[in-house]
Order: C-alpha cells, then sequence, then structure tokens
C-alpha cells in the first residue's frame, strides 16, 4: 500500500466523509483505509455512514474500529438496561432514531423508543451485527490506530480494559506512551487538546478528531513514505 488514510468520528456526517474521500482520491488499489470509530450519534445521517462504511470494508478493504457510540447503539438494540438508554438519548442518540426510523419525532417516550428499537432490530440487524463485530485496535508498522487511546497503566497496552480502547481520555492524553509506534486516535477532539479543530500531533501520538458533527470539520490523515499530510472537510452545513 502507497498510503495509509485515517479518519475518524464522522458521526452521521455521510456528505463531509464521501467529500474527503473523493478530495484525498482513494484509491482502494493503493490506499489503506483506516477508519477509528464513531460512525452514529449527533449527525443527522448516521444509518446512510454505517451502510458506507460496510460497503469500504466489504468492497475496498477498509479496516473500521470501534468507537464508543458504535458500542451504545449495539446495546441500545441488544439490551434492555434503562441506564443504557438514557445515556444514548444522552449523547446525540436522537438523531440516530430519526435516521433509521422516519416515524419518530422529537418528543422521545419509553412507547416510541421501544418501537424505534423493535424496528431497528427487525430492519437493520446486519447493522448492529457489523458493528458488534467491529476491532477496538488495528496495528501496522507504524501505527496504533485506536479510537480513544491506550491506558498508560498496563505495561502491555493489550492488557487493558476493552472500555479503555473506546472511552480514555486525559489520562493517556497527558502520558507519554509506552510504544515504540504513534497513537492515532480520535474519541477526544482536537479542539479540546490544542484550541483548534486541526490534528493535533506529538512525538508518541496523533489526534485526529476534528468535530465534524459540532460544525467544525471531517479530518484526515495521511501518512505516506514515511510523511504525514492532512486533509479536512470544513462543515457548517446542515446537509451533513
Amino acid at each position: 500500500m502507497t498510503r495509509t488514510i485515517m479518519i475518524s468520528d464522522i458521526h452521521g456526517c455521510i456528505v463531509p466523509l464521501n467529500r474527503l474521500l473523493e478530495e484525498i482520491a482513494f484509491d482502494s488499489s493503493s490506499d489503506q483505509l483506516v477508519l477509528l470509530g464513531d460512525y452514529v450519534d449527533r449527525g443527522p445521517r448516521s444509518r446512510e455512514v454505517v451502510e458506507r462504511v460496510m460497503e469500504l470494508v466489504q468492497d475496498y478493504g477498509a479496516v473500521a474500529l470501534r468507537g464508543n457510540h458504535d458500542q451504545r447503539l449495539v446495546d441500545l438494540i441488544l439490551t434492555e438496561d434503562a441506564h443504557v438508554q438514557a445515556k444514548f438519548m444522552e449523547h446525540g442518540g436522537l438523531q440516530t432514531l430519526h435516521s433509521y426510523c422516519d416515524f419518530i419525532g422529537d418528543n422521545m417516550n419509553v412507547e416510541r423508543m421501544l418501537q424505534a428499537r423493535s424496528h431497528i432490530r427487525a430492519h437493520y440487524e446486519h447493522h448492529i451485527h457489523f458493528l458488534n463485530e467491529l476491532p477496538y485496535y488495528y496495528e501496522d508498522e507504524n501505527h496504533i490506530c485506536v479510537h480513544a487511546g491506550l491506558n498508560p497503566h498496563y505495561p502491555n497496552w493489550k492488557d487493558q480494559p476493552l472500555l479503555d480502547f473506546m472511552y480514555i481520555k486525559n489520562d493517556f492524553i497527558r502520558a507519554k506512551t509506552k510504544v515504540d509506534k504513534k497513537v492515532v486516535f480520535g474519541h477526544t477532539r482536537a479542539m479540546e487538546i490544542h484550541g483548534v479543530s486541526d490534528i493535533w500531533f506529538q512525538e508518541d501520538k496523533i489526534g485526529i478528531d476534528g468535530g465534524c458533527a459540532y460544525g467544525m470539520q471531517l479530518n484526515c490523515l495521511i501518512y505516506e513514505n514515511g510523511h504525514y499530510s492532512t486533509q479536512a472537510i470544513k462543515n457548517k452545513s446542515s446537509s451533513l
């Protein structure tokens, strides 16, 4: 592969994703595409993003990792946990339900939640199965790609709890990693780390979440022949 292309935290923003892949002239015959999770919630077109990610994995050899929002959707459908349902709605889940269920209005209640879950289970079981099978990390010769980060308290990062791959923040960001490869991660918006949405580069780690669903941008990190370049799609459109 000539290029490794890394994108994270798409969050239902299908238009920026497709534009980004077009602008960088993604070619699966020479590019390895790695998607770092969080395909759903907050943005308006989660269903279409999941379908696109499935296509990229199945037909174009992309690697797709599991994000915490993807896990929440899986848990929403596969469990009856009221806490899971509350967390799902608290973190942008209503937009996901709108994307999958055109009969769902803005005023969610117990009955509508049940209807939405039943509809998704009946018509989009393949989406849930796909998300529930996603790996937590991807490693190549130069990078460890993960949605959230590596827990510095584990000498062997592969031994860390699975939740850390999806949720860890400051403990990872503030500590020097114990690995000899660059760790590429999303989850924590670059704006939260260094005040701008552009990719955050450090000696040991690279944060690529541009906050697309917050009206900022969808970032792309490109690694080619030992060098990095970036591309971003600014996102201030309600079409997302």
